[in-house]
């Protein structure tokens, strides 16, 4: 009886061993496949890893399905029927360039093409293909084409405000060659696009090794490390191998957005996206303008220098772009929700700032804070030519906060 016992208990023994070495063995597999699972879909020149945005959603649902709504990440895709704002339809899939010149836009089951046809002839003088889309359509649209590895923007454009296919801004209006997309061009448009003709004016580019729009990873830095750790340790809710916004200095968040929002800026010896968010951007680029002269502040690109120029930015030490703008969200025309933003401000501060505009048009603008003191404004370098018209100005609203005399809707 004895013995019967001694063997039951050794055979448990063994049996909670056996099962101890499977859940282990098991456990390391799970670590494993969370470790093998997280594939890169392109790597920087200094060694970062990028992943695919969606492996976030797993913990950040909200966040990312929000910010698949942004501009910024609309900013850069692949062309096809969902990214292309431009109606191939007959009616509407054309646009005369010149007397002699009409550009046909055609879909195919093989793409979407710009076909251009002089003279009345048959045949396209050439059959271009989209292959890329820049810009996320709340202003307008350009495409562009590979030619092997070699970048060009086609000279179709697409105007939001009209709902019609242009000549792109900058373009003669004659029939002009593709313009060369260089590095620079794409810093602003996507996450990270890797140059291999090592030189910073070349337009050839690994067409494999693109991080499409602007993503997490763009102003959280890498992120690799930081899914590995949390799917290894799903109970710690601090974040951890993360770049956290909220710990950078001021100048360094602005920084992050300057990049890209102020105006035409001269390289020094580092190449696009060597920047990243935390850097000191005078140490990559410098302004390509007089930064003390407003008149060389344009609305179009320049937001950071025109906010910096505004009283309520000198009067602060702490507003940045994310005091009113939140980048994880599309909150173009939410009127309700910055002119809240204005007012709390307005409304904690020792000398509280009352409106002094006639009630009456404070009252017909809904008291809205924004189209008042943030008009729309006429852009001075971004002008597109309209299809039997004048060449007008794109309007953007400004940065400057202030008073206007004249306010636009």
């Amino acid at each position: 009886m004895q013995k019967k016992k001694l063997y039951i208990l050794s055979f448990g023994v063994i049996l909670i061993g056996v099962l101890s070495y499977f859940a282990f063995y098991q456990a390391k597999q799970n670590n494993a496949n969370d470790y093998i699972a997280i594939t890169p879909i392109a790597i920087h020149q200094n060694g970062m890893e990028f992943i695919d945005s969606s492996v976030c959603i797993e913990c950040h649902k909200q966040i990312v399905e929000d910010h698949y709504k942004t501009a910024h990440y609309n900013s850069f895709k692949l062309a096809n029927e969902n990214t292309i704002k431009g109606s191939f339809k007959k009616s509407s899939n054309r646009f005369r360039l010149n007397q002699n010149t009409v550009f046909n836009m055609i879909a195919r089951d093989s793409g979407f093409y710009q076909e251009p046809i002089i003279d009345n002839q048959k045949t396209p003088f050439y059959s271009a293909k989209m292959d890329l889309v820049v810009g996320s359509g709340t202003k307008g649209q350009s495409y562009l084409m590979w030619n092997d590895n070699n970048l060009f923007q086609l000279q179709a454009s697409y105007f939001t405000p009209t709902n019609s296919w242009i000549n792109s801004p900058g373009a003669p209006d004659q029939l002009a060659p593709a313009r060369p997309v260089i590095e620079r061009c794409l810093e602003c448009h996507t996450t990270y696009a890797q140059n291999i003709s090592d030189k910073k004016n070349g337009n050839q580019f690994h067409r494999k090794n693109i991080v499409y729009g602007i993503d997490c990873q763009r102003c959280h830095g890498p992120v690799t490390k930081h899914i590995r750790y949390h799917k290894q340790n799903p109970t710690e809710k601090a974040a951890k191998h993360i770049l956290k916004y909220g710990s950078l200095s001021r100048q360094q968040r602005l920084d992050a957005c300057a990049l890209c929002h102020s105006g035409l800026r001269v390289k020094t010896t580092e190449r696009a996206f060597t920047f990243m968010t935390g850097d000191s951007l005078k140490k990559f680029s410098f302004p390509d303008y007089d930064e003390t002269s407003l008149a060389n502040l344009d609305v179009h690109g320049n937001q950071y220098g025109l906010l910096k120029a505004s009283k309520c930015f000198q009067q602060s030490q702490t507003l940045d772009c994310t005091s009113c703008h939140n980048p994880h969200k599309n909150e173009r025309g939410d009127f309700a929700a910055f002119n809240q933003k204005c007012i709390q401000c307005h409304t904690t501060i020792k000398n509280p700032v009352n409106c002094s505009g006639n009630k009456n048009e404070v009252e017909k603008m809904g008291n809205n804070c924004v189209q008042c003191h943030m008009p729309l404004a006429d852009s001075k370098t971004m002008k597109i030519q309209i299809p039997e018209s004048d060449e007008i100005s794109v309007q953007v609203r400004t940065h400057l906060i202030g008073i206007y005399n004249q306010v636009n809707n």
